[in-house]
């Protein structure tokens, strides 16, 4: 039994996994780096590579997960958000799929109220909470 839950939550986050998955792909053909660390698979970009240097001016995120992928701009970004990202992964553990609808719906419902469409959702919510509680 202790081997069918891990296996199902990594189905059940699979088809985003493999989103995230497309994103390494991106990081490996610009020389960037892979690593499988405490159930999720890693990666950033090279820093002098010319797409991390677009995205740098482009994208909204330093990191952000998709599954059991957490892709990042650079190294650093991995360590600074290693926590908070990790969190993630377990939301799309939990939700699946589902996450993909659910979080952009979070974010909206906060805008409806007048709240910041990302400090409000309550995924970052709990990303950013218990980020702090295991980095005390």
């Amino acid at each position: 039994m202790r081997l069918i839950f891990p296996a199902s939550r990594l189905l059940w986050a699979a088809p985003c996994s493999a989103l995230g998955l497309m994103l390494c792909s991106a990081a490996l053909l610009s020389g960037g780096q892979l690593r499988w660390r405490a159930g999720a698979l890693e990666c950033c970009l090279k820093s002098d590579s010319d797409l991390m240097r677009w995205l740098d001016r482009h994208q909204p995120f330093a990191a952000i997960t998709l599954g059991h992928v957490i892709f990042a701009l650079r190294a650093e970004d991995l360590q600074r958000w290693h926590a908070h990202e990790r969190v993630h992964v377990k939301q799309f553990e939990r939700w699946g799929a589902l996450l993909l609808l659910a979080y952009p719906l979070a974010s909206l419902w906060a805008w409806l109220k007048g709240e910041d469409a990302y400090l409000a959702n309550c995924f970052e919510q709990e990303a950013y909470r218990l980020e702090t509680t295991a980095n005390s």
